[in-house]
């Protein structure tokens, strides 16, 4: 039966009317995080993710709950014990972050990830039975046996992190498209955020609750922290079990250069490519900074009628949920928005914010606003920055790159926490607010127009006729 000549119109509109909507549909899918989310590869990770950092936060906290049960004794400071655990849990990462990204390069990230969270897990869970063996004994008469135990365990741990860290980074690029990146990574640096604060905030409950739990099923009542931290870890590598990176298996007779050439090659490429080197430095930069804030945040609470010293997290809260919410509207709407131009306008918001802390030192409200907003800019940096180094590298270096970038980082994380303090008492907390605004503007400033120049030179070199 043939339609007739009204009806094959209808039925043309029609199909171009579902061809139009299936198009627009596909534009509204491929904006924000649609592709990312509907990514089941970047879920598994981002899973994984969630559990194994949710564990990186814990862990200090319960190593802090130990040392109050086990071996701080009446009016003594913690700091005293403290302090050991948070250098055995620095050093890792300033000795091995390079070494580490090398061998992320050789060996299949997904096997790094896997098993560097299940060993991870497995020491943490074997904490309670060394500690119960070990009671009563000492090293060199003076240290408890347990403690010296709990920070080998604390370095082994922090080891393993280092491998870690650059694998995950590095699997990003070979899941996501590079299109998608930047929502893969503000997604990513949301997750981190919101795991910061979740972590520090709700880190002590959690451990209380877990402890609860395993003694109404019959164990002993202690070890229920040592579970939720290990099985974390472990949760996070047996989920990582079903990520599929294709990555090609490495060829076990092939010879391999030297460990410190690799490590060579990695600094060579950055010094090299322009733009990698440019948002390394910005990130260190950026890190510096927090790193000095998370300590000044503690004179700055001290400061503030409304609060006192050790209510400091509140401030650093701030700063994550700004960063959290600027990172998610980033990935939301920011595609096509020229990555080197977010990264001046969030060094320059960085260094406003900085300077309006400095002059919030009696005003809580005033100090929350600007710690959010320092955290709001701080996005604009470290996102697109991070997406740059991603997209920019070549997948046969990316695992020495993101080793020097880990190594770098914790170094610039590490320096603040001794300089910041020693600055603040020289030259008051307002003097070095405004100090860290001035280092923050000048370096936007200035990768901003080493950016631009290089564009500039390749595209003169790209344009150049052949002779």
């Amino acid at each position: 039966m043939q339609l007739s000549e009204s009806e094959r119109e209808r039925s043309e509109n029609s199909s171009i009317n579902k061809t139009t909507k299936e198009a627009e549909q596909e534009e509204i899918d491929s904006r924000g995080f649609a592709p990312v989310l509907k990514n089941s590869r970047f879920l598994i990770l981002w899973t994984g993710q969630i559990f194994s950092q949710l564990a990186d936060k814990v862990y200090l906290i319960l190593m802090i709950a130990i040392i109050a049960n086990k071996f701080q004794l009446a009016e003594q400071p913690i700091s005293k014990w403290v302090s050991p655990i948070m250098i055995a849990f620095t050093i890792p990462a300033m000795l091995f972050g390079s070494l580490a990204g090398v061998y992320v390069d050789r060996w299949q990230k997904k096997s790094i990830l896997v098993i560097s969270n299940l060993l991870r897990g497995i020491l943490v869970l074997t904490l309670p039975p060394l500690l119960l063996v070990s009671q009563g004994q000492n090293l060199f008469q003076t240290i408890p046996l347990g403690f010296g135990l709990m920070l080998a365990i604390t370095f082994l741990v922090s080891t393993f992190t280092q491998f870690f860290a650059p694998a995950e980074q590095a699997v990003i690029p070979l899941i996501v498209k590079d299109k998608d990146l930047l929502a893969a990574n503000s997604l990513y640096t949301t997750t981190m955020m919101a795991l910061l604060i979740i972590g520090f905030a709700i880190g002590h409950p959690l451990l209380d609750i877990a402890d609860s739990l395993v003694s109404q099923i019959g164990l002993p009542k202690h070890i229920g922290k040592e579970i939720l931290v290990g099985g974390a870890y472990a949760i996070a590598g047996i989920i990582l079990l079903g990520i599929q990176t294709g990555e090609k298996p490495q060829k076990l007779n092939k010879e391999q250069p030297h460990v410190w050439q690799d490590i060579q090659d990695g600094i060579n490429y950055l010094g090299q490519n322009h733009r990698v080197r440019n948002a390394l430095i910005q990130l260190v930069i950026l890190f510096s900074i927090f790193a000095a804030l998370a300590v000044l945040a503690v004179s700055m609470a001290d400061q503030i009628p409304q609060i006192k010293a050790e209510q400091f997290g509140i401030l650093l809260a701030a700063a994550g949920i700004g960063m959290g919410a600027s990172a998610a509207i980033l990935g939301s709407k920011g595609h096509g928005i020229n990555r080197a131009r977010l990264s001046l306008v969030g060094s320059m918001g960085v260094a406003a914010s900085l300077v309006g802390l400095s002059f919030a030192t009696q005003n809580l409200w005033l100090a929350l606003i600007m710690t959010a907003l320092l955290g709001a800019f701080a996005a604009l940096v470290g996102v697109p920055m991070q997406t740059t180094i991603q997209s920019q590298t070549p997948v046969a270096v990316r695992g020495k790159v993101f080793g020097l970038q880990n190594n770098a980082i914790n170094i610039a994380l590490s320096l603040p926490l001794v300089l910041a303090s020693e600055a603040e008492i020289r030259f008051g907390l307002p003097s070095v607010m405004l100090g860290l605004a001035a280092i923050a503007a000048c370096g936007g400033i200035l990768t901003w127009y080493m950016m631009q120049k290089s564009d500039l030179s390749s595209s003169k070199s790209s344009s150049c006729p052949e002779i």
